[in-house]
């Protein structure tokens, strides 16, 4: 059986990708989150295809769980989309330990986890993507773990993607900018929100799926993304930092 793993299939991006996956030759999406109402809604909206998997990736016992299904059915993984991600704002001081721990669990540790457990069932022409940002270009003051973990999530998957070449198997680091998902703060003191750039979480998808089947290792959705990646090769950071700073001098 050929199959995709979506993690944070619940949310805006996830949603988008099981939509578009669904449109691929693929006979299973296994559609991990920790909400399992909305599971239950995900697999309403999209059908038989959609195997619906309650897992907190933060939650070692909930993974291992995951694996031990990998190990038992023995799919052939077609693709791999490591969505799940979570992120503060504030200064760094602020983080709960609870917090520092959820951020690198979610967003760095159970990335590569899954792609350790998945890639032996993954054959050539299959694809991985994992979710990085346009914040992983340079330091970013205030999402600073945040951006350093997408940093580290653009960095260990191209790396990946040079590993696995010989197996054929196709390693993308997804890098958008502001998608607008329902986790965005829309105001704040009652002020507007501005997000520079903003993109709706299909293009994203599309263009991520899409860059991948071309066997990028980076996709970057947008001229105004790929306009800061320009910046950030030619620019000191500490420039790029203070921009990033007057940008939010209203809300930190």
């Amino acid at each position: 059986m050929k199959i995709a793993i979506v993690t944070g299939a619940t949310g805006g991006l996830g949603h988008e990708f099981i939509r578009e996956v669904l449109k691929e030759s693929i006979d299973e999406i296994w559609a991990v989150a920790r909400n399992e109402n909305r599971l239950d809604n995900l697999k309403a909206e999209f059908g038989e295809k959609i195997r619906p998997v309650r897992c907190d990736l933060e939650n070692f016992s909930d993974l291992s769980g995951l694996f031990e299904l990998i190990e038992t059915k023995k799919p052939e993984i077609r693709l791999l989309i490591n969505n799940a991600g979570v992120g503060k704002m504030g200064e760094s001081i602020g983080l709960t330990d609870n917090d520092v721990a959820s951020e690198i669990d979610i967003n760095c540790k159970a990335v590569c986890l899954l792609c350790n457990h998945a890639i032996p069932f993954m054959p050539a022409g299959s694809r991985i993507l994992n979710i990085s940002s346009a914040s992983s270009f340079q330091p970013v003051p205030y999402i600073n773990l945040y951006a350093a973990g997408k940093a580290f999530v653009r960095s260990y998957t191209r790396a990946l993607n040079v590993e696995l070449k010989a197996k054929g198997i196709i390693c993308t680091a997804v890098c958008p900018g502001w998608i607008d998902t329902e986790m965005l703060q829309k105001e704040y003191n009652g002020k507007p929100v501005k997000f520079p750039g903003l993109v709706s979480a299909n293009r994203v998808a599309v263009q991520a799926l899409r860059d991948s089947a071309k066997g990028k290792d980076m996709s970057v959705c947008s001229l105004f993304v790929k306009y800061e990646h320009f910046l950030s090769k030619i620019l000191p950071h500490k420039w790029i930092m203070k921009i990033w700073l007057n940008g939010i001098k209203d809300y930190v």
